[in-house]
């Protein structure tokens, strides 16, 4: 098993007494198979520590992936003001993506792909060496960076009406990951130009009818979209080639229905202008 969080509940940490609010057996199994079906589902270490979301959201990473295939990446969440502020957060939190979330761009969905579905603008870094697990700044990261590639992440919210949506809850369920569209890699040939076009650069997420939901500068992710990487690293993670990082929401989530079909987001600065989009059927 990969060793997430800088080795959590499978690398020690929380071996023997498990942390006391880690989510039990029958929470786990309760929650998986409430993911699986898109049904709501109890929040979980609610009452617990961010030390005891990490250990749940290490079980049911453990429990997940024999139905959503392995880890492939990790995900900051929560990395815009509006979304922090939505759910009461100082500073973003820690998830993965799975390998089978992930779908092509253009990609029709259902409509209600989770219990309570949302879709955002956000943006993935692929890892080119372990070079970058030594990086202190936008450029240091962008140099162990190979490619960038368009995202539109759909995560469920999962949550039961009245349960409560908050960093620690969120955390222990991996920040809900579901499904993701990712557009084509853009190579980073020269890292220091693309440093400057992600702080530059203009995304905008678009409904199906082309009406304009939101539209944020790339530095409305904690400054600069690298720095999702370097604060991932700062709670322990330890990247390898070829994984994925989703840098997070650049504006608020918004529930299916807010894209009369569909979605697009553009990223306009970064080489090529290019854009990614999905169906909602």
């Amino acid at each position: 098993m990969r060793c997430f969080f800088g080795a959590l509940l499978a690398c020690g940490v929380f071996a023997h007494p498990v942390a006391a609010g880690c989510a039990t057996d029958g929470q786990i199994d309760r929650f998986v198979a409430d993911y699986l079906s898109a049904a709501p589902t109890p929040a979980l270490s609610s009452d617990g520590t961010m030390n005891d979301a990490l250990c749940t959201q290490a079980l049911i990473v453990s429990a997940l992936e024999p139905h959503l295939g392995p880890v492939i990446g990790y995900k900051a969440g929560l990395t815009s003001a509006s979304a922090q502020e939505r759910f009461g957060a100082s500073e973003p939190v820690q998830g993965v993506l799975f390998r089978d979330m992930m779908l092509d761009d253009g990609a029709t969905v259902p409509s209600d792909w989770g219990a309570r579905p949302v879709f955002e603008a956000d943006l993935v870094l692929v890892v080119g060496t372990a070079d970058i697990n030594q990086a202190t700044s936008p450029e240091e990261v962008l140099q162990g960076i190979s490619a960038i590639r368009p995202f539109i992440e759909l995560p469920d919210l999962t949550f039961a009406k009245g349960e409560p949506i908050t960093p620690v809850t969120l955390t222990a369920i991996g920040v809900a990951p579901k499904l993701g569209v990712l557009g084509a890699e853009i190579p980073v040939s020269d890292p220091a130009a693309m440093v400057q076009a992600l702080a530059d650069m203009t995304v905008t997420l678009r409904a199906a009818d082309d009406e304009i939901l939101a539209q944020a500068p790339g530095t409305a992710v904690l400054g600069h979209p690298a720095n999702a990487a370097l604060w991932l690293m700062s709670k322990g993670i330890e990247f390898q080639p070829g994984d994925l990082i989703s840098v997070g929401s650049f504006g608020p989530l918004f529930p299916p229905a807010k894209g009369k079909g569909g979605a697009s987001v553009s990223y306009d600065g970064l080489p090529g202008n290019p854009t990614v989009s999905v169906v909602f059927d």
